[in-house]
Protein backbone atom coordinates (compact mmCIF):
# COMPACT_ATOMS: atom_id res chain seq x y z
CA UNK A 1 0.00 0.00 0.00
CA UNK A 2 1.44 3.08 -0.90
CA UNK A 3 2.81 5.54 2.13
CA UNK A 4 -0.11 8.26 1.53
CA UNK A 5 -2.99 5.97 1.38
CA UNK A 6 -5.05 5.57 4.30
CA UNK A 7 -7.39 2.48 3.84
CA UNK A 8 -7.65 0.34 0.09
CA UNK A 9 -11.34 0.58 -0.53
CA UNK A 10 -11.55 -1.58 -3.47
CA UNK A 11 -8.85 -3.63 -4.41
CA UNK A 12 -7.47 -4.55 -8.31
CA UNK A 13 -9.16 -7.89 -8.07
CA UNK A 14 -12.55 -6.44 -6.74
CA UNK A 15 -11.95 -3.66 -9.89
CA UNK A 16 -11.61 -6.84 -12.10
CA UNK A 17 -14.41 -9.04 -11.59
CA UNK A 18 -16.84 -5.83 -11.24
CA UNK A 19 -15.18 -5.38 -14.66
CA UNK A 20 -16.52 -8.53 -16.12
CA UNK A 21 -19.73 -8.25 -14.15
CA UNK A 22 -20.46 -4.92 -16.14
CA UNK A 23 -18.67 -6.14 -19.45
CA UNK A 24 -21.60 -9.11 -19.68
CA UNK A 25 -24.30 -6.86 -18.59
CA UNK A 26 -23.77 -3.70 -21.54
CA UNK A 27 -22.98 -7.04 -23.79
CA UNK A 28 -26.12 -8.17 -23.00
CA UNK A 29 -27.47 -5.17 -23.16
CA UNK A 30 -26.16 -3.60 -26.54
CA UNK A 31 -26.79 -7.36 -28.10
CA UNK A 32 -30.76 -6.78 -27.67
CA UNK A 33 -30.20 -3.03 -29.25
CA UNK A 34 -28.79 -4.60 -32.05
CA UNK A 35 -26.19 -1.89 -32.59
CA UNK A 36 -22.65 -1.62 -30.46
CA UNK A 37 -22.01 1.75 -28.53
CA UNK A 38 -19.59 4.41 -29.09
CA UNK A 39 -17.62 3.87 -25.73
CA UNK A 40 -16.38 8.24 -24.67
CA UNK A 41 -14.45 8.46 -21.97
CA UNK A 42 -13.67 11.34 -20.15
CA UNK A 43 -9.65 11.88 -19.59
CA UNK A 44 -8.02 11.10 -17.86
CA UNK A 45 -9.67 9.51 -14.34
CA UNK A 46 -11.60 6.78 -16.72
CA UNK A 47 -8.63 5.51 -18.66
CA UNK A 48 -7.44 2.44 -16.17
CA UNK A 49 -11.63 1.78 -16.11
CA UNK A 50 -11.79 2.06 -19.95
CA UNK A 51 -9.01 -0.27 -20.46
CA UNK A 52 -9.99 -3.01 -17.88
CA UNK A 53 -13.87 -2.57 -18.90
CA UNK A 54 -13.39 -3.06 -22.87
CA UNK A 55 -11.11 -6.53 -22.24
CA UNK A 56 -14.66 -7.68 -21.27
CA UNK A 57 -17.42 -6.15 -23.40
CA UNK A 58 -18.00 -8.84 -26.06
CA UNK A 59 -19.39 -6.50 -29.10
CA UNK A 60 -17.52 -4.37 -32.21
CA UNK A 61 -17.19 -0.99 -30.33
CA UNK A 62 -15.31 1.53 -30.70
CA UNK A 63 -13.99 4.46 -28.39
CA UNK A 64 -13.09 8.03 -28.29
CA UNK A 65 -12.60 10.70 -25.43
CA UNK A 66 -13.47 13.88 -24.14
CA UNK A 67 -11.26 15.60 -21.56
CA UNK A 68 -13.43 18.01 -19.84
CA UNK A 69 -12.21 19.75 -16.33
CA UNK A 70 -14.49 20.13 -13.79
CA UNK A 71 -12.37 20.09 -10.15
CA UNK A 72 -9.51 22.05 -8.30
CA UNK A 73 -7.96 19.96 -5.52
CA UNK A 74 -10.73 18.06 -3.84
CA UNK A 75 -14.04 19.67 -4.95
CA UNK A 76 -15.87 20.09 -7.98
CA UNK A 77 -15.75 23.92 -8.91
CA UNK A 78 -19.06 23.30 -11.17
CA UNK A 79 -17.47 24.56 -13.96
CA UNK A 80 -17.00 22.67 -16.76
CA UNK A 81 -14.59 23.35 -19.27
CA UNK A 82 -14.18 20.97 -22.42
CA UNK A 83 -10.24 20.82 -23.20
CA UNK A 84 -10.48 18.27 -25.68
CA UNK A 85 -14.06 17.66 -27.49
CA UNK A 86 -14.49 14.04 -29.94
CA UNK A 87 -12.52 13.07 -32.56
CA UNK A 88 -15.75 12.45 -34.64
CA UNK A 89 -19.35 12.51 -35.72
CA UNK A 90 -21.62 11.23 -32.99
CA UNK A 91 -25.14 11.69 -34.70
CA UNK A 92 -27.00 8.45 -34.33
CA UNK A 93 -25.00 7.02 -32.42
CA UNK A 94 -25.51 4.71 -29.40
CA UNK A 95 -23.46 6.26 -27.12
CA UNK A 96 -21.83 4.55 -23.77
CA UNK A 97 -20.40 7.44 -21.66
CA UNK A 98 -17.13 5.85 -19.31
CA UNK A 99 -16.66 7.66 -16.05
CA UNK A 100 -14.69 7.02 -13.38
CA UNK A 101 -16.67 8.43 -10.64
CA UNK A 102 -20.12 10.38 -10.43
CA UNK A 103 -20.14 12.59 -7.93
CA UNK A 104 -22.00 15.59 -7.57
CA UNK A 105 -23.53 14.92 -11.11
CA UNK A 106 -22.40 18.11 -12.79
CA UNK A 107 -20.06 16.77 -15.18
CA UNK A 108 -22.03 13.93 -16.50
CA UNK A 109 -25.54 16.30 -16.53
CA UNK A 110 -22.90 18.95 -18.82
CA UNK A 111 -21.48 16.24 -21.14
CA UNK A 112 -25.18 14.07 -21.38
CA UNK A 113 -26.78 17.72 -22.58
CA UNK A 114 -23.27 18.52 -24.74
CA UNK A 115 -23.87 14.54 -26.58
CA UNK A 116 -27.37 14.94 -27.14
CA UNK A 117 -26.75 18.38 -29.03
CA UNK A 118 -24.49 16.25 -31.03
CA UNK A 119 -27.38 14.41 -32.31
CA UNK A 120 -26.28 10.90 -29.86
CA UNK A 121 -29.58 8.49 -30.82
CA UNK A 122 -28.96 7.10 -26.84
CA UNK A 123 -27.18 7.90 -24.31
CA UNK A 124 -25.88 5.33 -21.45
CA UNK A 125 -23.52 6.61 -18.57
CA UNK A 126 -21.07 3.75 -16.90
CA UNK A 127 -19.15 4.82 -13.64
CA UNK A 128 -16.57 3.00 -11.91
CA UNK A 129 -17.35 4.43 -8.71
CA UNK A 130 -20.80 6.50 -7.46
CA UNK A 131 -20.96 8.30 -4.31
CA UNK A 132 -24.60 9.26 -4.18
CA UNK A 133 -24.04 11.45 -0.74
CA UNK A 134 -22.65 14.11 -2.79
CA UNK A 135 -25.19 14.74 -5.75
CA UNK A 136 -26.58 17.81 -6.26
CA UNK A 137 -28.11 17.02 -9.44
CA UNK A 138 -30.11 14.13 -10.30
CA UNK A 139 -28.05 12.42 -12.94
CA UNK A 140 -27.63 8.54 -12.20
CA UNK A 141 -25.23 6.41 -13.91
CA UNK A 142 -27.08 2.89 -16.08
CA UNK A 143 -24.27 0.51 -14.91
CA UNK A 144 -22.05 0.91 -11.71
CA UNK A 145 -19.77 -0.97 -10.39
CA UNK A 146 -19.14 -0.13 -6.54
CA UNK A 147 -21.29 2.76 -4.67
CA UNK A 148 -19.06 4.51 -2.36
CA UNK A 149 -18.79 6.72 0.93
CA UNK A 150 -17.89 10.40 1.18
CA UNK A 151 -14.57 9.96 1.47
CA UNK A 152 -11.77 11.37 -0.76
CA UNK A 153 -10.52 8.44 -3.09
CA UNK A 154 -7.45 8.00 -5.26
CA UNK A 155 -6.22 5.55 -7.47
CA UNK A 156 -7.23 3.58 -10.40
CA UNK A 157 -7.40 6.52 -12.41
CA UNK A 158 -8.24 8.91 -10.05
CA UNK A 159 -5.86 11.92 -8.75
CA UNK A 160 -5.27 14.17 -6.14
CA UNK A 161 -3.39 17.42 -8.38
CA UNK A 162 -2.89 14.49 -10.79
CA UNK A 163 -1.07 11.97 -8.16
CA UNK A 164 -2.08 8.52 -7.32
CA UNK A 165 -3.28 7.99 -10.62
CA UNK A 166 -1.76 5.09 -11.39
CA UNK A 167 -2.48 3.08 -8.34
CA UNK A 168 -3.55 -0.63 -9.29
CA UNK A 169 -6.35 -0.04 -6.56
CA UNK A 170 -8.93 2.25 -5.37
CA UNK A 171 -7.75 3.96 -1.74
CA UNK A 172 -8.90 7.23 0.45
CA UNK A 173 -6.20 9.36 0.89
CA UNK A 174 -4.90 10.53 3.88
CA UNK A 175 -6.41 13.45 5.47
CA UNK A 176 -3.35 15.80 6.01
CA UNK A 177 -2.79 15.86 2.24
CA UNK A 178 -5.86 17.54 1.26
CA UNK A 179 -7.08 19.42 4.71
Amino acid sequence: MHKDVKKIMISHEEIDQKCQELGKVITDYYKERKTPPVLVALLKGSVPFLAQLIKYIDLDIEYDFMDVSSYEGTESVRDIRILKDLDRSIKDSDILLVEDIVDTGHTIQAIIKMLENKGAAEIKVVSLLDKPSRREVDVQADFIGFEIPNEFVIGFGLDFNEKYRNLPYVGVLKDEFYQ
